[in-house]
């Protein structure tokens, strides 16, 4: 077997085997494949895509590149959660604790955020001490006695994927489809869970544009996880706003722990809610999402939610007086209100702008080493379809010098629009992809 017929065989629209793909990642992965063939192969993917079996057997092609975790000795089963990126989600600081306090195993590992999409594991790192490096051992260690664990990745998960994601971001074929699929899904199997929710994004501030492309990658994650033994579903969700106010790590982290007592916003938490009562249906805690949510309901109410929280913080090494007292994190020192020019109707809140303009206070990476500042961000404070008047507060701007706070203001006015005409609310989800049984 040769990697030049491979090329050749996926070039001339012909379907590979699982020993072609096989042999073609471990030799690219091993150094024995050099980048400029694996270029030509992931451009033939982009051009002529894959059947849902080949994607199937380039992601466990992938998840076998590496390190693979068993959690069934741990746990009887483990759910875990997969957002594709947004601006102002801090969904897993919510629901992680949520779902465990109605009885189910979470073993999520999470990311930093890049560009104008934020990170979860830097919004946790606000709290001082909290540890996102545990190791294979503590991983499992934590999972078995608290049931939960919310870290980076330090094991070293389908490593083909950094290489080949590496090699995507250079040669302009990041935005194949089967590409995109096996590299989410390779790690999600890596990792363990039986059960998995995929939180796929639909908008400007997401990287699936289209709703046509979001649910394409939707139904083929889905149909990659029944092929491999997993129950996994995925949610359709809208990001052309950021979802719930606030834009920044310290503002996110206060704004989760607001809504586990009970006072966060609206859109936020009924996606919170969504999420959660999905995961409890995939692993296997309630057979209804009527039943779920109301389970989830009643563990934000009765504050399970918020002490599970501090449970987790305190496990993995954080202050948990941060959690009972959300003021004591990082805060700008400048902190300036943008007000609505005119009176009428908000047809825009652009998710990607206010993104990159969070980005430009120093809340965010544009490279994977740059140094983040916790405290600055943007509080979104009105949404599509609100009509605001005259004067009235549209954002706050949290920065950190007046030079950054004056170009973020420029920048926030052009992010909103506002007109005379009345504007249907955003949608906040537009369906489900799920096997039968979900």
């Amino acid at each position: 077997m040769r990697a030049v017929e491979i090329i050749e065989k996926k070039r001339d629209r012909i379907a590979l085997s699982k020993d072609e793909i096989e042999f073609f990642i471990r030799g690219y992965t091993n150094g024995v494949i050099p980048d400029y063939q694996a270029s030509a192969w992931a451009m033939a993917v982009l051009l002529n895509g894959m059947s849902t079996e080949e994607t199937t057997y380039l992601t466990l092609a992938m998840a076998d590149s590496g390190e693979k975790l068993d959690l069934t000795d741990v746990v009887d089963i483990v759910v875990d959660k997969h957002s594709s990126g947004g601006v102002g989600d801090k969904t897993s600081i919510v629901v992680v604790p949520l779902v465990r306090a109605c009885g189910l195993a979470v073993g999520k590992m999470s990311g930093r955020g890049l560009g104008f999409s934020g990170g979860t594991l830097d919004k946790l790192e606000s709290i001082p001490g909290f540890r996102t490096d545990l190791t294979k051992d503590e991983f499992l260690q934590q999972l078995g006695s608290l049931g939960m664990v919310l870290t980076g990745q330090s094991v070293d998960l389908a490593p083909a994927d950094g290489k080949l994601y590496a090699l995507r971001d250079v040669t302009g074929t990041v935005p194949a489809m089967p590409l995109i699929a096996s590299s989410i899904m390779s790690k999600k199997i890596a990792a363990g869970a039986q059960a998995i929710l995929l939180d796929v994004k639909v908008g400007n501030g997401s990287f699936m544009k289209t709703l046509e492309e979001a649910r394409q990658l939707a139904e083929l994650m889905v149909s990659i996880g029944e092929m491999t033994g997993r129950n996994v579903a995925a949610v359709l969700s809208d990001m052309n706003q950021p979802l719930g106010q606030a834009v920044g790590n310290a503002l996110e982290m206060k704004e989760a722990i607001q809504t586990l007592q009970g006072d966060g916003p609206d859109d936020f938490w009924t996606h919170c809610l969504e999420i959660s009562s999905h995961m409890l249906v995939l692993g296997k805690r309630a057979d209804t999402i009527e039943k779920a949510k109301a389970r989830i309901q009643q563990a934000l109410s009765s504050g399970e939610g918020l002490e599970y929280l501090r449970r987790l913080i305190a496990a993995q090494g954080g202050d948990v007086s941060y959690i009972d007292q959300p003021e004591k994190l990082p805060q700008a020192p400048i902190i300036s209100t943008i007000i609505a020019p005119r009176s009428g109707f908000v047809h825009e809140v652009h998710a990607r702008m206010i993104g990159e303009i969070a980005v430009l206070l120093g809340a965010g990476r544009s490279k994977k080493d740059d140094v983040i500042d916790l405290s600055v961000g943007v509080s979104v404070l009105v949404k599509v379809g609100d009509y605001v008047e005259v004067g009235q507060p549209l954002f706050l701007v949290h920065a950190h010098d007046e030079v950054s706070q004056a170009q973020a203001t420029e920048q926030l006015i052009a992010a909103i629009k506002i007109n005379d005409t009345p504007k249907a609310p955003l949608p906040l989800f537009y369906g489900l992809v799920a096997l039968e049984q979900h």
